[in-house]
């Protein structure tokens, strides 16, 4: 079978071209003690940390597939456990999403997204 010049070139080309939207999440705790079993909830998928420092960041790179909303859960430091809701995700948003844990058992959730969320016209 002989390929053409071309064919094999184009093809690198348009394989270079594919793009795949990531979502950067930092997770940030500043509830003023050490949090255990730090775990986000995603569509289509989870990650966490045993463990979180008072004032540390967690950093994680998500792919959303599907259409859902974000949740985050930890256990305080005084044994407490929190499970907040955050903002709806969807296919093919891109972007950033910070979360800050709060004393309490609350969180903020930023989001600086492309694309459209469930739910948005």
């Amino acid at each position: 079978m002989k390929i053409l010049p071309g064919f094999g070139l184009a093809a690198l080309l348009l394989a270079s071209a594919c793009h795949s939207s990531h979502i950067d999440v930092t997770v940030e705790n500043r509830t003023g003690g050490a949090v255990r079993l730090m775990e986000v909830d995603y569509p289509s998928a989870s990650f966490g940390s045993d463990s979180l420092a008072a004032g540390a960041t967690f950093h994680y790179r998500i792919k959303v597939d599907g259409n859902g909303r974000v949740n985050v859960q930890y256990t305080a430091a005084d044994g407490r456990q929190a499970k907040v809701e955050g903002p709806d995700l969807a296919d093919p948003q891109e972007g950033a999403l910070d979360i800050v844990l709060l004393p309490g058992g609350k969180a903020e959730f930023h989001p600086r997204l492309s694309g459209i969320a469930s739910g948005q016209q």
